[in-house]
């Protein structure tokens, strides 16, 4: 049985539309030139980070995290960068007595601004929170420790193979990778990925309703 779902943050639960737009005001260069740099990043497998190094390669991204910060043109977050299934889901899951968390990448303003939205969840955690990041092998510990649950009756869903699904497989955890957002679409059909994910879904929704059926379904 699946005691406790974790969901990743952006492109998860989160349109990450605002954040690549405020980057690139912030860099001054236009939209659509990060995104197609994002979109050429997501290609090669690389972190989003690498989409700002390519028009700033000496960039410093925690310093220019804090400029921002002090520039009052820092993280936002509101119940517009929510995709719609998230609150249906989340609660959904909830009802069904499953322990709920959301634990991604970020710093802990993102943190701050997530708690802030009152999500239908047990637990909101960043790897800012935590000092900690995806895809070390530290993160998912931490993430076992506050899932109260072991490693096989835990999920972990999310986007990105390479930060989500490999690295919790690695660490016991089930896994269900979500086509949404750059890595997700691009990803989705990997073979790396249909195999290694015990998931593999549209929308929060239709994958809480796959795992109702699963666990509800009689063993041989």
């Amino acid at each position: 049985m699946i005691e406790t779902i974790v969901f990743d943050v952006g492109e998860t639960l989160t349109k990450d539309d605002r954040y690549w737009a405020s980057w690139a005001d912030w860099l001054q260069v236009p939209r659509h030139t990060l995104s197609a740099l994002v979109g050429a990043v997501v290609a090669r497998g690389g972190d989003h980070t690498d989409a700002l190094r390519l028009v700033s390669p000496d960039m410093d991204i925690a310093s220019a995290h804090g400029a921002r910060e002090s520039a009052g043109r820092g993280e936002h977050l509101g119940e517009a960068d929510l995709y719609a299934d998230v609150r249906p889901a989340l609660g959904g899951l909830r009802k069904l007595g499953v322990r709920v968390i959301v634990a991604g990448n970020g710093t802990p303003r993102a943190a701050e601004l997530l708690r802030a939205l009152d999500l239908p969840a047990d637990l909101v955690a960043t790897s800012g929170d935590w000092g900690v990041a995806k895809p070390d092998p530290a993160f998912f510990a931490r993430v076992l420790e506050v899932a109260q649950a072991g490693p096989r009756e835990t999920l972990y869903v999310g986007d990105h193979p390479a930060h989500d699904i490999f690295p919790a497989k690695q660490a016991g955890l089930r896994t269900a990778h979500i086509r949404r957002g750059p890595w997700g679409y691009h990803w989705a059909d990997d073979p790396a990925v249909v195999d290694t994910a015990d998931w593999r879904t549209d929308s929060l929704t239709a994958l809480a309703a796959l795992i109702a059926r699963r666990e509800a379904a009689p063993t041989a």
